[in-house]
């Protein structure tokens, strides 16, 4: 997807381990890999991460190797269908009503292309890249690679991760900005996107509400001096929907440089580098 501003998009649909059954050595080595492969991107990268737990209506039919797996599979689908076991099912059950719920996971980069002037300049080794500038498709190109390569790198430990299909993306996208959940057809000819996607009207004000859906805020006064994985699974076990949204932040070890100028209690200053992207 191209933006307005000239950024190009893309989502992958992903699933990581299970916390409930992972080590903290198997924690610890996917963190590592998933740090080692998002520091690729470098500058003028995004990367957006949500998590949307939504109640689960059917489901999902697979096919077993062998007798054993099927019947266990077997026993879940009637346990879904009926009265289900809350020692069983712990963690995917609401204990107020039995309701089920799922939880896909999404990815969104976004990179903005360099302005015409910096990728000309450094073309200009080249006979005739000075007049004829960049083509915007060698933009599409470059980045259609490089988020490839990503995911590429998160097939190695992460059980499922893959590229939204156009209309996966548009129904993913009209999900974050409205309050009804259906699927988007893919227009025939390309049009601007909010055109398309917006269904709910936004209405501010002391008590700002998206459609008939109340909009809250709550600020966070202290923080946690330590994160670690399954953070906020107690949210897991109450009876509503909900979304948590990141953008993680990039940036730079600190560097040290020499000056040649001492400073009253410091004698040789320190410098660091730090880069942070955001975008809602």
């Amino acid at each position: 997807m191209l933006n307005k501003d000239g950024s190009l998009q893309r989502t992958a649909r992903f699933r990581g381990l299970d916390l409930a059954s992972a080590t903290p050595a198997e924690l610890v080595a996917t963190a590592g890999r998933l740090n080692n492969a998002l520091r690729r991107l470098g500058s003028g990268w995004a990367a957006f991460v949500e998590a949307q737990r939504v109640p689960a209506h059917a489901y999902p039919m697979s096919q077993f190797p062998d007798p054993v797996s099927a019947l266990l599979d077997a026993e879940r689908h009637a346990q879904f269908e009926g009265e289900p076991d809350q020692e069983t099912l712990r963690g995917s059950v609401s204990p107020a009503n039995g309701e089920h719920f799922e939880s896909p996971y999404f990815l969104t980069l976004v990179w903005m292309p360099p302005a015409d002037e910096a990728s000309r300049a450094g073309q200009w080794l080249y006979e005739g890249a000075a007049e004829t500038g960049i083509d915007p498709r060698e933009h599409v190109a470059s980045f259609v690679s490089r988020t490839d390569r990503l995911l590429d790198l998160f097939d190695g430990f992460m059980p499922e991760a893959a590229w939204l299909s156009d209309a996966e993306a548009l129904a993913y996208l009209h999900s974050t900005i409205s309050a009804r959940r259906q699927r988007v057809r893919v227009p025939e000819t390309p049009m601007h996107l909010d055109a398309l996607l917006a269904d709910t009207a936004p209405i501010g004000g002391l008590a700002p509400r998206l459609g008939d859906a109340y909009v809250k805020t709550l600020s966070i006064v202290g923080f946690q001096t330590a994160t670690w994985p399954g953070l906020l699974d107690e949210l897991n076990g109450q009876a509503f929907e909900y979304r948590w949204a990141t953008a993680p932040s990039a940036s730079t070890r600190p560097t040290p440089r020499r000056s040649s100028r001492r400073s009253a209690g410091n004698g040789s200053p320190t410098g660091s580098r730090s880069r942070r992207s955001s975008r809602r």
